[in-house]
């Protein structure tokens, strides 16, 4: 099969994963606390993993663990605990249209640091996704006072770090498996989340508790295959195509995600759909290929 197959079949793929993460984010917060369900996503992802590329960390070299330290801290490990806090104040449909900026971060931190080539519509779509969350979000605090929309930056400190992510696989850590990038990241992020998740008292606190007992399968959902199996495909995505193409997978997941919300009884408003809109308007604006009378550029 070719690439230009495999890649939108990983795309679609991922979407609705990482689409449906929101929502079992959500759950998984009705037992544990955010730092609980940061700390057992990354742990419970990461000893999955372990088990299955244990053995590909053999093929890492010391230089390869300086860029592994760096993109695990920026993916694995933050992010879990990033969202989890933000959604306590902001809904999984808002959050999930939030991630979108992903793609836009990615361009820009390319450019600043990677040598990507900037285009004149680059520029534009990226002040135009940047315009469209700060109308995400200024709708957000109007329209629900009730929320606090300054943990929003939780998801743009998040969407910051899988831009270096990308950005760091693609251009240094390409020549490894997906499987042993995503194992030796978990890997990076395991011993402080573990920490964490033991100071958090989970494990004294599970005992008797019903709502932790029912919450644990939205998490361990969430850590096998929102986290695990997710970041294998993503990285093996980001080996078939480019670091903005694979970043586009935040295209599909509001839908995915605003479609769980809305089933679990969310309400998002016209103006936060229109924010929504207008960033999804600048990711496609940088991802934007000229179409040429030969053949068509992918």
């Amino acid at each position: 099969m070719k690439n230009i197959d495999q890649k939108w079949i990983y795309l679609v793929i991922l979407s609705f994963i990482w689409g449906s993460s929101f929502i079992l984010i959500k759950r998984s917060l009705v037992g544990y606390t955010p730092l609980q369900v940061g700390g057992l996503r990354i742990v419970f992802a990461s000893l999955l993993l372990f088990v299955l590329g244990y053995r590909s960390l053999k093929t890492l070299s010391k230089a390869d663990w300086k860029w592994v330290v760096i993109a695990g801290l920026c993916s694995s490990f933050f992010p879990p605990f990033f969202f989890a806090l933000a959604q306590t104040e902001i809904s999984s449909g808002i959050t999930s249209i939030l991630n979108s900026v992903a793609p836009l971060f990615t361009t820009m931190v390319g450019i600043a640091l990677f040598g990507l080539a900037l285009k004149g519509r680059q520029v534009i779509g990226v002040l135009i996704g940047l315009f469209g969350t700060v109308v995400l979000i200024a709708a957000g605090m109007e329209n629900n006072t009730d929320q606090n929309y300054w943990y929003a930056f939780f998801i743009i400190f998040s969407a910051l770090g899988y831009a270096f992510n990308i950005n760091i696989i693609k251009k240094y850590l390409s020549h490894l498996s997906p499987l042993a990038v995503t194992t030796a990241s978990f890997g990076v992020a395991f011993f402080p989340a573990l920490i964490i998740l033991i100071y958090s008292g989970v494990s004294r606190q599970f005992a008797g508790n019903g709502a932790m007992y029912e919450a644990v399968w939205y998490v361990m959902a969430l850590a096998f295959l929102g986290t695990a199996l997710a970041n294998i495909l993503f990285n093996k995505l980001i080996k078939l195509s480019s670091p903005v193409f694979a970043a586009s997978v935040t295209y599909l997941i509001p839908l995915v995600a605003v479609l769980w919300g809305f089933l679990d009884g969310e309400n998002i408003s016209i103006l936060q759909l229109l924010g929504g809109l207008i960033i999804l308007f600048g990711v496609w604006l940088v991802n934007r290929k000229k179409v040429s009378s030969a053949k068509i550029t992918t």
